[in-house]
C-alpha cells in the first residue's frame, strides 16, 4: 500500500498509506483478539476475568504470526476459512431452530431509526471487507502474481454472497436486537458450538493482520539487506521483536476498548473506509489519468470514472460520518455507565 502511495503522491503518499496500514492492521488484530475473548468467555461461561481470556488468545495469535513468509500460513488459512463457514452454517441452523419470540413480526425490510444507529450498522459490513489492504502483501508473495485478479473475484463473489445470506437469516430469526457478534444471540449450546468452530478463524485472522503490520516495517528496515532473505540473528531478532510489538499493541487496544462494536466502528471509519473504498477509486483515477490520456481517458471511460469518483466520495463520507457516530455512541455509553473501565475484568 505504501508503494502505491509513493507512485501517486511521492514520499508523503508512501508514508501516509504505510503508517495507516500498520495502524489499521494493529486495530484489526485487536478486533480479532476481542472476538477470541468473547468466544472463550462463552465457552467457559465467563468463569475467568475477560482480560485473561484476551491474554490467553493473544499467545497463539502471536505464535502463528511468527513465520516470516505467508506460504507457511496458507494451509492454516484454508482451515480458517472452512471453520468460519461451518460455524456460520451452525449459527444459521441454530437461529432457524430457535428463533426469538415473535420473530415473524419483529423484522422488516425498512425501519425508522436515527442517523447514529443506522450508520453504526453500516460500519460493520465496511469492516467485513477491510482485508483489502492486505492484497499488496499477498500479491507480492504469490508464485504467479498474474492470478491475483482470479483470487480477488473469487473472494468478492463468494464472500459477498455468504455475508448477505448469513446476515439476512440471522436478522430474520434473531430479530433487530441481534448481538454483535451474532453467535452470542443463539441459545447457549448453539452459541458454544458456533464459537468453538470459529476460533481458528479468529486466530488466523489476527495472526495475518499482525504479520502484515510487522512485515511492512521489516521490509522497510532491511529492503536492501541480506537480513531480508537470509536466516540471520539480526533478521530474526528484529522480526520477533516486531511481531511481539504488534501483538502487544493489539492486546492493549483490545482490552482498552471493551465494546466490540465500538472497536469495529472506529477501525472501519478511520481506515477501512479508505482502504476498502476511497483509495480504490483513487487508484483507478490515477491509472487512467497516466495511462489513458488524462481527461480524454476519463471521457472515454466515463462510467468507470463516475464509479471511481463516487467510491472516493463514499470513502470520505464513511470516514467522517462513521467517526462522528462512533464517538457519539462512546460518549453516550460512558455517560450512562454502560461501559466498564479499560483493563477491567468485566
Amino acid at each position: 500500500m505504501g508503494d502505491a502511495g509513493y507512485i501517486m503522491a511521492g514520499p508523503i503518499g508512501r508514508e501516509v498509506l504505510a503508517f495507516g496500514t500498520i495502524v489499521f492492521a494493529v486495530f484489526a488484530t485487536g478486533g480479532q483478539l476481542l472476538a477470541g475473548q468473547i468466544a472463550l468467555g462463552v465457552l467457559s461461561s465467563n468463569r475467568l476475568c475477560l482480560m485473561l481470556y484476551t491474554g490467553i488468545f493473544a499467545i497463539p495469535t502471536l505464535l502463528f504470526a511468527m513465520p516470516r513468509t505467508l506460504d507457511r500460513l496458507s494451509w492454516l488459512s484454508v482451515v480458517s476459512v472452512v471453520c468460519i463457514v461451518i460455524a456460520s452454517v451452525v449459527g444459521m441452523i441454530g437461529a432457524g431452530l430457535y428463533p426469538s419470540d415473535g420473530w415473524q413480526d419483529r423484522y422488516s425490510e425498512a425501519a425508522e431509526t436515527d442517523f447514529v444507529t443506522a450508520f453504526i450498522s453500516i460500519t460493520n459490513p465496511v469492516f467485513a471487507y477491510a482485508g483489502h489492504f492486505m492484497f499488496f502483501i499477498l500479491i507480492s508473495e504469490m508464485r504467479r502474481p498474474n492470478d491475483a485478479m482470479k483470487a480477488a473475484y473469487t473472494l468478492q463473489i463468494s464472500a459477498t454472497t455468504f455475508y448477505c445470506l448469513f446476515a439476512a437469516i440471522t436478522y430474520i430469526y434473531l430479530g433487530p436486537d441481534v448481538a454483535s457478534p451474532s453467535f452470542t444471540s443463539l441459545p447457549l449450546k448453539w452459541s458454544k458450538a458456533a464459537y468453538a468452530i470459529a476460533i481458528p478463524n479468529f486466530l488466523m485472522a489476527g495472526s495475518l493482520y499482525s504479520h502484515t503490520a510487522a512485515k511492512l516495517l521489516f521490509i522497510r528496515f532491511f529492503r536492501r539487506s541480506r537480513h531480508l532473505h537470509e536466516h540471520t540473528v539480526i533478521g530474526w531478532g528484529v522480526w520477533v521483536f516486531l511481531i511481539v510489538l504488534m501483538n502487544a499493541a493489539a492486546f492493549v487496544l483490545a482490552i482498552g476498548v471493551p465494546i466490540f462494536n465500538y472497536l469495529i466502528g472506529i477501525a472501519a471509519s478511520l481506515f477501512a473506509s479508505w482502504y476498502t473504498y476511497g483509495i480504490a477509486g483513487a487508484f483507478w483515477l490515477y491509472d487512467s489519468w497516466v495511462d489513458k490520456g488524462r481527461f480524454e481517458g476519463w471521457k472515454r471511460m466515463w462510467f468507470m470514472c463516475g464509479v471511481s469518483w463516487l467510491t472516493l466520495v463514499a470513502g470520505a463520507f464513511i470516514c467522517v460520518a462513521g467517526m462522528y457516530v462512533t464517538v457519539k455512541q462512546i460518549v453516550d455509553a460512558y455517560a450512562s455507565g454502560e461501559v466498564s473501565e479499560p483493563f477491567s475484568c468485566s
